[in-house]
């Protein structure tokens, strides 16, 4: 069984989401490929950046995004020790994305495939999982995949893998990787809370222990941090004992540990930060998390992603709506996204190297280091961190053409 498209995009994630509602919207015939049934899974960090509400509101799609069920993160804080330091504040950006919105990330997905739906040009086929790389004499033409149990084919001029850190088809390709490291590992779960007038976001950072609290309304999204390859150390010391460290870490959400009933409800994340040196094959371009690993710090993984689908449909939308090759063109999306991938890299290293490592290695009372303190001494520097993590470097516009009208599928001539 065969299938065509002018466009194969594989992974239904917010690389792959995003790429297939563009390209569909500059008229290119345009598949993507989700292995799941649904996007009703639990996601970990679901947080939509600034620069991501901005590339909605480009396309005419953000009031209707931010009816999805949000909340909205108008700055970050963070605990060190004892003190209590205000790291980000958004509020000096346009109104309309001066915040971080928490939106779990079935809502955003279902959102993205609501209004990509709408175009003639796009289909979205659940259940389907790419397998291997098509192959004719010089280029990648197309993906072998099972759709529900069924072999199938899909040719295409093009094959976006948008297919997470664990690409099979990078996987596939041979691109080469470079591993950066990590030196941590986080243990993911949930608590319940009251709900507050406002969101309680925050990180507390203690000799010894990480944490992370995202205030998901009703319950905390809650991140353990702890040294990379002591998962199975951690297991070992019991769940009494994990609760017991959870409740010394965050003492603000002590009185809701008892809910972790069993190692079920807690869930490992192996982080890892890496990059690929070449993002493109003929007939191949790798985008997101396939292309460029990223550490959970700063939240920004999804919306970096997110900027990389912006740039592959501004260099090569309006080329493949007119019919033309667009080989010559793949290595400048990696060109075009280098610089803020490598930042914002290079920040999570850093702060891996300096904070993390030394935290996590730590018996005793820690302080703030003098950045964080005269982040927290002076607001105005808060605006510092809020647009570097609120938009990166070169943040992203969206330029490619618009054959058909957002959230409707008519045409706009």
């Amino acid at each position: 069984m065969a299938e065509s498209a002018d466009l194969c995009i594989v992974g239904g994630g917010p690389a792959g989401m995003v790429a297939g509602l563009l390209f569909s919207r500059a008229g290119i015939r345009t598949i993507v490929l989700e292995k799941h049934k649904d996007f009703l899974r639990d996601f970990r960090c679901d947080t939509v950046h600034p620069s991501t509400l901005r590339i909605f509101h480009e396309i005419g799609l953000l009031e209707s995004l931010l009816l999805r069920p949000h909340d909205e993160v108008p700055d970050i804080t963070a605990y060190v020790g004892t003190t209590r330091i205000e790291v980000a504040d958004f509020s000096h950006f346009d109104p309309r994305w001066n915040f971080i919105a928490l939106m779990p990330q079935w809502e955003f997905l279902d959102f993205v495939a609501e209004q990509a739906r709408r175009l003639p040009t796009f289909r979205l086929m659940m259940e389907t999982e790419a397998t291997r790389l098509l192959r004719d004499e010089s280029a990648i033409c197309g993906v072998a995949c099972h759709h529900r149990g069924e072999p199938l084919e899909i040719r295409s001029k093009l094959v976006i893998a948008a297919d997470g850190r664990r690409s099979v088809l990078r996987a596939e390709s041979q691109l080469p990787l470079r591993e950066l490291g990590a030196p941590m590992d986080i243990f993911w779960f949930r608590l319940p809370k009251e709900r507050t007038p406002d969101n309680r976001t925050t990180g507390v950072f203690t000799g010894g222990r990480i944490m992370a609290l995202i205030d998901r309304g009703d319950y905390w999204q809650c991140a353990y941090v702890f040294a990379k390859g002591e998962a199975e150390a951690v297991r070992g010391r019991g769940l009494e004992a994990f609760r017991s460290e959870v409740a010394r870490t965050a003492s603000m959400i002590s009185p809701q540990v008892s809910a972790i009933s069993s190692w079920d409800d807690v869930k490992l994340l192996t982080v890892a930060l890496d990059r690929l040196e070449q993002w493109h094959l003929p007939g191949l371009l790798v985008i997101g998390d396939a292309a460029h690993a990223m550490s959970p710090i700063g939240g920004v993984g999804i919306n970096v992603a997110i900027q990389d689908a912006v740039a592959a449909a501004n260099l090569l939308a309006g080329p493949m709506a007119e019919g033309r090759g667009v080989d010559d063109l793949l290595p400048r999306v990696r060109k075009r996204r280098l610089l803020a991938v490598r930042a914002i890299q290079a920040f999570q290293n850093l702060a891996q190297q300096r904070i993390i490592t030394p935290l996590l290695a730590a018996s005793g009372p820690v302080k703030p280091m003098w950045p964080l303190r005269l982040v927290g001494r002076f607001p105005l520097l808060r605006r510092l961190p809020a647009a570097f993590l609120g938009f990166g470097l070169r943040a992203e516009h969206v330029k490619s053409p618009a054959k058909f009208l957002p959230g409707t599928g008519e045409g706009t001539a």
